[in-house]
């Protein structure tokens, strides 16, 4: 009863008086707010994709092929695959417009097990340490500039990583608009630095400093395992390029601003990419920049002196940024997950006041302050993150699945079908390439955590045992009425 008359209360029941649910006009089964628009959708991608990673670590592309002809080419194709993925993802997106990236459409395709995998894989590894790693980046370039000529303390990083997390929680549960007020912001904040270093290489260029990229492909170390390598760390730079997936019941007209925020969003980062690394050589050697710890900071004390504070100070808006949307979108899988039965259900439930995903954003918060305790979690996101492109690999093969299997679904957007078969080869050879050129036990690790998720899957999905139902269902009861959460309004079929 207390379910009902908060539901009541608030407007939400939209039942018929025979018991019948109306039939929503979206073919999805929610009632959150539908506030992102074409713009908002933009700095989505743009603010998700550009984090610390282009900033901090481009070293990690050179270094593997070992000059800078062969870097440059890897940023542009690593933008190209990203758009080709987003693109398999966009028809995706539009054909079945519900929130959660991978995961309904893997439910749809080959059916609930491999979507729990995924998001037993997502949930309790993927997204949450790669939230931690982008606030613990954040909280390093934030804290630097009281710390000059030392490193900032381990207990203040993880302080100021924590509470960077907690507000992004906060500020994402309070309300879906104020989360993408704040996306826009930050979005605009760190193309500021962007356009500046962009500029002051253009302006380089111009006056003729263009030694390094003589001879650019001289002395590269160009081989299957170092391009496989390369591209790897590459994409690590563009990932989030699917992250509007995640909130596609969010989007309005998503037939329309999905793949128009694709189509926008990612190449605009491409060129950054690449306009951003040549800018580095100009002032940097192929040596020089390997030698660098922040390749940014190292960018500002040369070109902007006395203003170099200005670098760290945006890449901390960047991070900062970059961890909002994953923080905004990631909570939606929780919440699908939840919605399906593959979760607590509490994690479907829908704030009453402001019709947000809460209780999936503070679980998945939670989740990301633990892996900042032990602080150095590169490691581990480094084995796990070939786990991201199984799964990808996977969704881009259930579009193509789904072309014979489901014909039925209305596809707004069609894809030629060369561009899935593509995706979905070069998947395989980003899964096997760490594997076969460094195979090492932490990968096994990775697959047998990944299988682990069957256990779950058979003692509290399939079979659901009382025991327990009689523990969660207390649980979800006081959940609900602590935070003031409803379920979503079912759909008819």
């Amino acid at each position: 009863m207390g379910e009902e008359s908060l539901r009541k209360r608030k407007g939400q029941d939209n039942r018929k008086e025979d018991g019948q649910f109306i039939q929503s006009q979206e073919p999805q089964a929610t009632n959150l707010k539908k506030q992102v628009g074409l713009i908002s959708g933009i700095c989505m991608i743009v603010g998700t994709i550009i984090g610390s990673g282009i900033f901090v670590s481009p070293k990690s592309v050179l270094s593997n092929v070992g000059a800078v002809g062969p870097c440059l080419t890897v940023w542009a194709a690593c933008g190209v695959l990203a758009t080709l993925g987003a693109l398999c993802f966009a028809e995706l997106g539009t054909m079945i417009t519900k929130s959660g990236g991978e995961y309904p459409y893997l439910l749809e395709a080959f059916g609930p097990i491999p979507a729990f995998l995924f998001s037993w894989t997502s949930l309790l590894v993927t997204k949450p340490s790669s939230f931690a790693i982008i606030c613990l980046s954040f909280a390093e370039y934030a804290s630097a500039p009281f710390y000059p000529g030392c490193d900032p303390p381990r207990v203040v990083v993880k302080c100021l990583a924590a509470a960077a997390i907690v507000i992004i929680t906060i500020v994402n549960s309070l309300s879906v608009k104020l989360g993408s007020y704040l996306q826009n912001f930050l979005t605009a904040a760190k193309m500021i630095i962007v356009t500046i270093i962009i500029v002051t290489g253009i302006v380089f260029l111009a006056q003729g400093k263009t030694k390094n990229f003589e001879d650019s492909f001289k002395d590269s170390t160009i081989s299957i395992s170092s391009i496989g390598l390369a591209f790897y760390n590459g994409l690590w730079a563009y990932d989030g390029w699917n992250q509007l997936n995640y909130i596609t019941e969010e989007l309005k007209n998503p037939y329309r601003n999905l793949p128009l925020s694709i189509i926008i969003g990612i190449p605009l980062v491409t060129v950054c990419y690449v306009l951003i690394n040549i800018s580095y050589f100009t002032v940097m050697t192929s040596t020089e920049l390997l030698q660098s710890q922040a390749v940014a900071v190292t960018f500002g004390d040369r070109v902007l002196y006395p203003a170099s504070w200005i670098v760290p100070l945006f890449v901390a808006f960047s991070t900062i940024g970059s961890a909002n949307g994953t923080c905004f979108t990631a909570g939606r899988l929780v919440y699908v997950a939840g919605r399906e039965g593959h979760m607590l259900k509490v994690l479907s439930y829908i704030s009453v006041k402001r019709l947000t995903p809460a209780p999936a954003i503070i679980f998945y918060g939670a989740i990301a302050i633990i892996y900042i305790i032990p602080g150095d979690i590169d490691t581990l996101i480094n084995y796990f993150s070939f786990a991201v492109w199984i799964f990808y690999g996977l969704t881009v093969f259930a579009l193509i699945v789904m072309r014979f299997t489901r014909k039925e679904l209305k596809r707004p957007i069609r894809i030629p079908i060369v561009i899935p078969v593509i995706v979905t080869l070069i998947s395989i050879l980003l899964v096997l390439a760490p594997i076969v050129t460094a195979p090492e036990l932490p990968y096994l690790y990775c697959a047998l955590f990944i299988l682990s998720g069957l256990i779950f899957y058979v003692l509290f999905v399939y079979f659901k045992f009382n025991w327990s139902q009689k523990i969660s269902n207390p649980i979800t009861m006081h959940l609900q009425m602590l935070m003031e959460v409803v379920p979503p309004e079912e759909v008819a079929e």
